[in-house]
């Protein structure tokens, strides 16, 4: 009993162990079991393909490559089969793929433009349906400047990166290779104009290279200005703070003035109409007056018929009908003897005519 069980146990376990041995087989041959569709691409360089490699559409296994010989001179001819029951149309363009770093490739298929019928079993598709694969070397060769300073492991993950990005992107390539040419074009057709520019470049800096003193001293001497600035920031902000008070303080200013300054422009105008009005008696006053105040004064001073003596005054002084501040009701009044008695009033009290 022990024995058969035993016995039965290991053909189990031989019969388990020889299943996933195929499977695993299988996968890594990439073997498949079901019919197949062949085909044909014509490649100019097929370097690094080999027979058994799959062949992809979307990214998904679809097929593998069957066969790789030469064709005339300088061209390859592999012969692919794909899963029975798919099949590519006659636009299909074949290209040639990085799988990884260690050197493994894979043909993808792509639409392209034009025929959407299918491609029939056993057509060639030519030379100008295919893509080959991005040389590396030559990539790399330009990039070992940067690899040599750069830590292995980093240059394995740049390395990597660069084959993804660039993989699929030959349009965008070629665009941008499109764009260098046209700005190189650009650059060359105004070359004449660049010269120009440079050589007044020259100019300029051969002015400034002998100017350098002055350009020295005029350096330090902002510096130092920009140092005393710094060191007068407290005073300089204070009297920005000052002048903003003093702003303040003359608009209010000019707020209160304003009434009373536009009725004083209003009565200088009427007193400048009056005068106007009246300039031909104002004249004759003028012309008069000299000769009439060198009569009195001299009657004064000479004959001492009469004195001027000025004991007082008493009144309201104001700008049209708006009395002076100040110098409402006011009363001047001279403390001297012989000015006793009061304005208005006789020396001997009573009052004065």
């Amino acid at each position: 009993m022990k024995t058969s069980a035993a016995l039965v146990k290991l053909i189990v376990f031989m019969v388990v162990t020889s299943f996933l041995t195929f499977t695993l087989a299988a996968t890594i041959g990439n073997l498949s079991f079901g019919g197949k569709t062949k085909y044909a691409a014509t490649f100019s360089d097929v370097t690094g393909l080999l027979p058994g490699n799959d062949v992809r559409i979307a990214g998904v296994a679809v097929g593998s490559v069957d066969s790789i010989e030469l064709q005339g001179t300088n061209l390859a001819r592999v012969e692919f089969s794909l899963e029975d029951g798919r099949s590519i149309p006659e636009s299909t363009i074949v290209r040639l793929r990085y799988r990884n770093l260690v050197g493994e490739r894979y043909l993808a298929l792509t639409e392209g433009q034009g025929s959407a019928q299918p491609l029939r079993a056993g057509a060639t598709i030519p030379l100008s349906q295919t893509r080959n694969a991005l040389d590396l070397t030559v990539l790399f060769n330009g990039f070992r400047p940067l690899f040599q300073a750069l830590e292995p492991q980093t240059v394995n993950q740049v390395a990597f990166e660069i084959v993804q990005t660039l993989q699929g992107e030959g349009g965008t390539i070629e665009s941008l290779t499109a764009r260098t040419a046209s700005l190189t074009n650009t650059l060359a057709d105004r070359d004449e104009v660049i010269g120009r520019v440079i050589e007044n470049l020259s100019l300029v800096l051969a002015t400034v290279d002998d100017r350098g003193g002055e350009l020295g001293e005029l350096i330090v001497n902002l510096r130092g200005l920009a140092a005393g600035f710094a060191e007068d920031r407290q005073a300089i902000g204070e009297s920005l703070d000052g002048i903003s008070d003093l702003t303040t303080a003359t608009a209010q200013l000019l707020a209160d003035v304003r009434e009373p300054l536009a009725a004083d422009i209003a009565e200088l105008g009427t007193l400048a109409r009056t005068l106007n009005e009246n300039r031909d008696t104002v004249d004759g006053v003028l012309e008069r007056l000299p000769g009439k105040l060198d009569r009195i004064i001299g009657t004064a001073t000479y004959g001492s018929w009469f004195n001027f003596y000025l004991c007082g005054s008493k009144g309201t002084l104001s700008i049209g009908d708006t009395p002076i501040p100040g110098l409402e009701d006011y009363e001047l009044v001279n403390p001297a003897g012989r000015c006793r008695f009061g304005v208005g009033e006789a020396p001997d009290g009573s009052d004065a005519p």
